[in-house]
């Protein structure tokens, strides 16, 4: 029986930033989060200045100049578009957001076990591909995975650009979601949340996520136990419990699946 294969791992890594402007192109999204100093990145005309307040998001396959403002360092998440369940529009288009407080502590949190672990790396490093054969491996998709849903918790992200009214907001529907995940989806119960008919919440939630509802919140169910399995206090089928599953066979089968290892084995990963 051939092994899963899984997902293309994201990247986190501590990078300062030369003063000299550089040009990149790479082929998955980046979320370049400040920690001291600040740095200015210009992605399609529309440029942003990266500190402890702001963040700035680069889709997959978006041109961007940058540079460093004095001394720098930045804590940068590179994110392949098939790793971990984000919605699609986040990465519709290059966004300046807000770092809430919330947000900047894990950041500085992370930063520092970063630091612990020796991750760190020059502005043009390896693709996150790479980094799956690296050590802090285990580290690197927890930390991916928390600090997606901590900036989806943002207010300030979501349905913020007035280009479709009809659209849905997705970070509120993932908030939704992440709060529901002991729970079956229940797709009418959620298009009654968001004030849709049944067809129509579903037409706009694949143009939003990338994928069916379903299908999502099987990811994000995922997602959420890989960082739960952090805690050595917690069985195997309390993570199973917490995340919606019914047992712990039918969790450990579609976490193998997703990450190619069980979740036994995923806690002995790179330790």
């Amino acid at each position: 029986m051939n092994r899963p294969v899984p997902p293309p791992a994201p990247g986190v890594a501590l990078r300062r930033y030369g003063n000299v402007e550089a040009t990149d192109l790479h082929d998955f999204h980046q979320i370049v989060l400040g920690l001291d100093g600040a740095m200015v990145m210009a992605v399609d005309g529309r440029a942003a200045r990266v500190d402890r307040e702001v963040a700035w998001l680069v889709p997959a396959g978006a041109r961007h100049d940058y540079a460093g403002v004095g001394e720098n360092r930045q804590l940068v998440l590179d994110l392949p578009v098939a790793s971990l369940a984000v919605p699609a529009r986040l990465f519709d288009t290059a966004r300046a957001v807000r770092v809430d407080a919330a947000l900047a502590g894990l950041v500085g949190h992370i930063a520092m076990r970063a630091a612990g672990a020796g991750i760190a790396a020059d502005a043009d490093a390896a693709p996150p591909a790479d980094r799956d054969a690296g050590p802090g491996r285990r580290f690197q998709w927890q930390a991916a995975a928390r600090l997606c849903a901590a900036l989806l918790e943002q207010t300030n992200i979501g349905n913020d650009d007035g280009s479709n009214a009809r659209a849905l907001d997705f970070a509120r529907i993932d908030r939704w979601l992440r709060a529901h995940l002991q729970e079956p989806l229940r797709i009418a119960d959620l298009a009654a949340h968001c004030g849709l008919g049944l067809r129509r919440f579903h037409e706009l939630f694949v143009e939003a996520f990338g994928e069916t509802p379903h299908r999502y919140l099987q990811r994000l169910r995922l997602d959420t136990a890989m960082t739960l399995l952090a805690d050595p206090g917690r069985s195997l089928a309390d993570v199973a419990f917490a995340v919606g599953f019914g047992d712990q066979s039918a969790f450990t089968h579609a976490f193998t699946r997703r990450f190619g290892r069980a979740p036994g084995q995923w806690r002995a990963w790179s330790n």
